[in-house]
C-alpha cells in the first residue's frame, strides 16, 4: 500500500513550493535552453531532463514518454549515451508508476549498462535503487532489500543525503511488506527527519506514506489517516498524480475501517477515477475492492455489483496464470510418460531373458509350453503397452489443445506463437493502428434498474456480438472495462485495409447496438445506448505481466481515441482528423464536419462523423 519512489532523475528537486507563473516560467527557460543548439549538449541535457521531472512525470505520464523518447532518439543521433541513459531512467520509472514492472527493469538496466561505461556513480547508485524497487514491488524481497542495503552505503560514503533518506524508507518499505512493522516505522521515521531537514518533499511524501501504510496494517487507524493525509497534502502539492491516486486508496480503506462509508465512498471514488486515468491497474483494483465492500456494507447490492465486476474484469485482463501453469502440466506429463515406457520396456527385456533362461535349461521337456507361453506374455505386455501409450498421447494431446486455446483466446495468434517458440515476446512499434472506444450511455443508472443477472447477461449479449464483429473485419479485441470496450484495427500484423476494415466494423457496432435497442424496447425492456469514437495513429504493443500475461497498447493514439468516444454522440460513430485524411478519398463513406471540438486534455479537436455512402 506504499507509493514507489524512484531515483537517479537528473537534478529531481521539487519546484512545487514555488508559485505556479514563477513554475511556468521556470519550465520555459529550461525547454528554450534544450531547443538552442549553441548551448553545449550537456547543458542542454540537463536542462531538458529538469524540464521533464519538473513539469510532467508525475502530472502526465504519457507526455512524459513522448519527452523521453525525445531525449533517447537525440542520444543515438548525436551519439551521446548519456542522454540515453537519462531517457531509459525516465522510461522506466513511468513504467514502474503503471505496474509494468518488468519493462522498467529492463529499462532500468539498459541505463545502468550505459551509465557503468561512463563511470557516473551517483546515476550508478540510483539506477540500482531504482531495481531495488522494482525487486520489492515483484515481492522478491531478498533482492530488493541487497539493493537498497548496497545503496545505503554508497550514499552514505558520497554522504548523500538525499540518498541516504531514499535508501531508509526503501529499506522500511520492505521490513513492512515482511511484517516487521516496528523497523519499518524506525526507518521510515529516521527517513523523514533527513527528508524535512533537506526539504525533499518528495522524500517526505514516501515516508508519510510508509508510515501511515504500516499504521494501516497494525489497526493504528487514527496514526495511519494523520501520516496518510499528511502524505496527501504533499502529493497534492508537488502534482505526483501517481501518489495521490495511492494515499486517497489508502484514505478511503481507512475510513471503511473505522465505519465512515460516506467518506470513505468519498476518497476511494476519487483514487478510482484517477487510478483509470493513470492506467494504474493494482489501484484500479484495490479502489474497486473498497468501493465494492462500502456499498455491500451500505446494503447497496447493485451499486456493490458494479464495482464487483469491475473488479473482475480487472482480474480478468491479468488472467494468463492458468495458462502458464497448464503448459508446465503438460511438460511433466510428457516427461513422465517418457519414464514410463522406458520403465515397461526394461520390465519387458529382463522379461524375455529370464523366458529364455527357462527356455534353455528346459528345452526339450518345456519347449512347446514355454514357448506358448512366453508369445502369450510378450503379446499380452506388447498390447498393454501399445494401449498405455495410446491413451496418454490421447490424454496429453487433449491437454495441449486446451492450453493452446486458452492461450489464443488471451494472445493474438503471432503474439501467442513468438512466446511459446522464445518465452517471450518483445513489444513492438506499430506506426498507423485505428483504435476503437465504445461506452454505454447511463449504464450506472441502467445497473441500478436490472439484476445483476440481468445486467451481466444483456453485456454479454453485447460484447459476444462485437467479438464476432472484430473476427470478420480482422480486428484485434485488446480489452474491456467495465462497459467499455477496446479494439485496435492494424496489429499485431498490420493491413492496408486495417482503417477502413475497422471503421466498417464500428458502424456495424452501431447498428447492432440500434437494432437491439430497437427490440428491447418493443418487448418494453431497457437496452444501452452507444458511444463510439475512433483515432489512427502510433502505438506501442506488446505483453504485460510475468505470471499473468495481457496484449495491450500505449502511446497517445490511445488517448486521443478516448476522447473521440467521449466526445462522440449516441449512435454515431465520431473519429479524429487523422482518421478522416486517410479515408476521406474513399467512396464508402460519407462524413459530417463537426469542426472543433473542446477535448479533455487535448484542447480544441477536428471530429468528424461517418456513415456508409449512399451509393
Amino acid at each position: 500500500m506504499c507509493k514507489i519512489k524512484f531515483l537517479g532523475l537528473f537534478l529531481l528537486i521539487s519546484l512545487a513550493t514555488l508559485p505556479a507563473s514563477a513554475l511556468q516560467s521556470n519550465l520555459d527557460s529550461l525547454y528554450a535552453i534544450w531547443k538552442n543548439r549553441a548551448q553545449t549538449d550537456s547543458v542542454r541535457i540537463q536542462a531538458f531532463s529538469t524540464y521533464i521531472s519538473q513539469g510532467f512525470l508525475f502530472s502526465n505520464p504519457d507526455t512524459s514518454t513522448i519527452l523521453a523518447d525525445e531525449l533517447i532518439t537525440f542520444g543515438k543521433k548525436q551519439p551521446n549515451p548519456k542522454a540515453q541513459a537519462t531517457g531509459f531512467n525516465f522510461k522506466g520509472v513511468l513504467c514502474g508508476i503503471k505496474g509494468n514492472y518488468p519493462m522498467a527493469l529492463d529499462y532500468f538496466t539498459q541505463s545502468l549498462k550505459i551509465q557503468e561505461r561512463l563511470g557516473d556513480q551517483k546515476e550508478i547508485v540510483n539506477l540500482l535503487s531504482n531495481i531495488g524497487i522494482i525487486y520489492s514491488e515483484q515481492g522478491d524481497y531478498l533482492k530488493a532489500v541487497d539493493y537498497f542495503n548496497r545503496c545505503l552505503k554508497t550514499h552514505e560514503q558520497l554522504g548523500d543525503q538525499y540518498g541516504i533518506a531514499q535508501s531508509l524508507v526503501n529499506i522500511g518499505m520492505i521490513y513492512k511488506e515482511q511484517g516487521d512493522y516496528p523497523k519499518a516505522l524506525d526507518y521510515s521515521t529516521r527517513s523523514l527527519t533527513i527528508a524535512e531537514q533537506l526539504g525533499d518533499q518528495l522524500g517526505i511524501s514516501a515516508a508519510l506514506s510508509n508510515m501511515g501504510s504500516a499504521y494501516l496494517l497494525q489497526g493504528n487507524y487514527s496514526k495511519a489517516l494523520d501520516y496518510t493525509t499528511r502524505g496527501l497534502k504533499i502529493d497534492e502539492k508537488i502534482g505526483d498524480q501517481s501518489g495521490i491516486a495511492v494515499a486517497l486508496g489508502n484514505i478511503g480503506s481507512i475510513y471503511f475501517k473505522q465505519g465512515n462509508y460516506p467518506k470513505a465512498l468519498g476518497y476511494c471514488q476519487k483514487g478510482y477515477n484517477l487510478a483509470m486515468t493513470l492506467g494504474v491497474f493494482q489501484e484500479q483494483k484495490k479502489a474497486c475492492q473498497c468501493l465494492y465492500d462500502t456499498y455491500k456494507a451500505l446494503g447497496k447490492g447493485n451499486d456493490a455489483l458494479v464495482y464487483l465486476e469491475k473488479m473482475n474484469v480487472i482480474n480478468d485482463s491479468l488472467n494468463a496464470e492458468e495458462t502458464s501453469k497448464k503448459l508446465q502440466q503438460m511438460e511433466f506429463a510428457k516427461v513422465m510418460l517418457q519414464d514410463s515406457i522406458a520403465r515397461a520396456e526394461e520390465a519387458r527385456v529382463i522379461d524375455e531373458a529370464h523366458k529364455e533362461e527357462v527356455h534353455q535349461k528346459n528345452e526339450i521337456r518345456n519347449w512347446l509350453i514355454g514357448a506358448a507361453l512366453l508369445f502369450l506374455l510378450l503379446a499380452g505386455g506388447l498390447y498393454i503397452r501399445w494401449r498405455f501409450v495410446q491413451q496418454s498421447k490421447a490424454v496429453l494431446q487433449l491437454e495441449k489443445d486446451r492450453s493452446e486455446n486458452l492461450l489464443l483466446n488471451i494472445l493474438p495468434a503471432d503474439i501467442a506463437e513468438e512466446l511459446k517458440q522464445k518465452g517471450k515476446a518483445d513489444a513492438r512499434d506499430f506506426e498507423m493502428v485505428s483504435i476503437i472506444f465504445t461506452d454505454f450511455k447511463g449504464f450506472t443508472e441502467a445497473s441500478a434498474k436490472l439484476s445483476a443477472q440481468d445486467l451481466v447477461a444483456e453485456i454479454n449479449a453485447c460484447f459476444e456480438a462485437f467479438d464476432a464483429i472484430m473476427a470478420k473485419y480482422g480486428i484485434e479485441k485488446i480489452k474491456t472495462i467495465g462497459d467499455a470496450y477496446m479494439a485496435a484495427g492494424g496489429l499485431p500484423v498490420p493491413s492496408v485495409d486495417s482503417v477502413k476494415n475497422t471503421v466498417k466494423a464500428a458502424l456495424e457496432m452501431q447498428a447492432f447496438i440500434s437494432k437491439r435497442k430497437t427490440n428491447m424496447d418493443a418487448q418494453n425492456k431497457l437496452a444501452f445506448e452507444m458511444r463510439l469514437g475512433i483515432h489512427t495513429g502510433p502505438v506501442v504493443a506488446g505483453i504485460v505481466g510475468v505470471k499473468k500475461f495481457q496484449y495491450d497498447i500505449w502511446g497517445d493514439t490511445v488517448n486521443t481515441a478516448s476522447r473521440m468516444e467521449s466526445s462522440g454522440e449516441v449512435g454515431k460513430v465520431n473519429i479524429s482528423e487523422s482518421t478522416y485524411g486517410l479515408l476521406k478519398n474513399n467512396i464508402d463513406f460519407a462524413f459530417e464536419s463537426r469542426g472543433k471540438i473542446e477535448a479533455k486534455g487535448k484542447g480544441e479537436v477536428q471530429m468528424y462523423f461517418v456513415k456508409l455512402s449512399e451509393q
